[in-house]
């Protein structure tokens, strides 16, 4: 095997690793949204949900540690390919004209996921940094907690600012990151294909604008 080709299968293997975490963590924001987006109709239902979350052993040690890795590996690898991309492309910018040949959204995959690491450690220490120390340093049981934590959170204006902001720039990354991730994968299909754009089109705005609603309503509703 020459020198060539085990490059060009290594940055394969590269981009099918990073395709797999980012449908991975598709799925995983589908499931956070719906568990969160109970909040907005039943206190009850959504304490329930998040406590099973919260208390589940398989949810615990073994989906969330793969989550973080998940995380990890997806941010990790996209920078190293963004870093590498740039500096291996051998034509010059004047002779290189991005904005006709490519999407604003796939030219700055890099710029919002670096918002998205940001807000994910916001979101950490709002959230997950708490629970921990609630449930494993301070031994706390109150399974009622859930909704009026989140309440408490997104009634603080430039929280909820920085949390809408958060999601469009997630709603910028997903437009181009959803299909990219199945190009990766090489599941490419002439009558499959526009399907799966138009589908994650529409999962790149909706899902994004619903934690965007669930910030507001809790903002302008609950508080």
């Amino acid at each position: 095997m020459s020198e060539k080709t085990t490059l060009t299968s290594s940055s394969i293997g590269r981009k099918v690793v990073m395709a797999l975490s980012a449908l991975f963590l598709i799925l995983f924001l589908l499931l956070h949204f719906s568990v969160n987006f109970t909040s907005i109709f039943s206190e009850d239902v959504f304490n329930v949900a998040s406590e099973f979350m919260g208390t589940n052993w398989i949810v615990q040690f073994i989906m969330q540690p793969i989550l973080i890795l998940g995380v990890l590996v997806h941010f990790i690898m996209g920078f190293y390919l963004e870093i590498k991309n740039r500096s291996s492309r051998q034509v010059k910018y004047a002779q290189y004209n991005g904005a006709s040949n490519s999407s604003w959204m796939s030219r700055n995959m890099i710029i919002t996921g670096i918002v998205i690491l940001l807000f994910l450690g916001l979101h950490f220490l709002d959230f997950w940094v708490p629970e921990m120390k609630y449930k494993y340093i301070e031994g706390g049981t109150d399974a009622t907690r859930y909704y009026e934590e989140l309440v408490h959170e997104f009634s603080n204006p430039w929280r909820v600012l920085v949390y809408c902001l958060s999601f469009v720039f997630l709603a910028l990354h997903l437009l181009h990151g959803f299909q990219s991730s199945f190009q990766s994968m090489g599941w490419n299909h002439p009558k499959y294909t526009p399907i799966v754009k138009r589908l994650g089109d529409i999962y790149s705005i909706v899902i994004p604008l619903g934690f965007i609603s669930i910030a507001l309503f809790h903002f302008f509703i609950s508080n």
